[in-house]
C-alpha cells in the first residue's frame, strides 16, 4: 500500500520489491531492447518517413519517463507494514461506503496510490475527492466530498479493513 505524506511514499515490502523489479527491467533489459529497435529502424534509411523509427523513439521516451517516475517514487519510499486493523480509513485500507446513507447503494474500494490500481478492486487515490473525504474517518462516520460538478455528496463509512493481496 502507499501513503503519500508530502514527498514520502509508504510502501509494503512486497510493493517496494514489485516496483523495484519493474525499474530494474526498464533500466536494463528494456533499454537494450529499445536501442536495438531504434538501431534497426535507423538502418532502414530515411528517418523523416520511417514510422518504425519514430514509434521506437516514442516508446523510448515513455519508457524513460516511467524510469524517472519509479526512481523518484522509490527514492522517497519508506517501507513499512500494512495499516493497523483499527477501522480507521487510511491508505492501504479496503473501504466500504454507503452513498447518502442508503445501505443498498454501496461501494467497496481500496484507498491507495494509483500504483496499486488492479482489476481485483477499484482503487481511489487519497488525493481524490472521495479519498480525501473519507481519509481519517472510521466506521460509522459520515464524510462529505465535492463532486466534479461542484455539488457535494455525503457517504457513510460502513467498514475499513487492511488490504490483503
Amino acid at each position: 500500500m502507499t501513503q503519500t505524506s508530502e514527498n514520502v511514499t509508504w510502501l509494503t515490502q512486497e510493493a517496494y520489491d514489485q516496483l523495484k523489479a519493474e525499474l530494474d527491467y526498464l533500466s536494463g533489459p528494456a533499454r537494450t531492447e529499445i536501442a536495438v529497435k531504434i538501431s534497426a529502424a535507423r538502418d532502414e534509411g530515411d528517418l523523416k518517413e520511417n514510422g518504425g523509427y519514430h514509434a521506437a523513439k516514442e516508446e523510448q521516451g515513455k519508457q524513460e519517463l516511467r524510469v524517472r517516475q519509479l526512481t523518484q517514487l522509490l527514492q522517497n519510499a519508506k517501507v513499512g507494514e500494512a495499516p493497523a486493523d483499527d477501522g480507521i480509513v487510511e491508505p492501504g485500507m479496503v473501504v466500504t461506503i454507503a452513498f447518502d446513507g442508503d445501505p443498498d447503494d454501496t461501494l467497496e474500494f481500496l484507498l491507495a496510490s494509483r500504483e496499486y490500481a488492479s482489476s481485483d478492486i477499484e482503487t481511489y487515490s487519497p488525493q481524490s475527492p472521495l479519498g480525501s473525504g473519507v481519509n481519517g474517518k472510521k466506521a460509522g462516520d459520515t464524510a462529505q466530498y465535492e463532486l466534479p460538478n461542484g455539488k457535494s455528496a455525503t457517504v457513510k463509512i460502513l467498514d475499513a479493513k487492511p488490504y490483503r493481496a
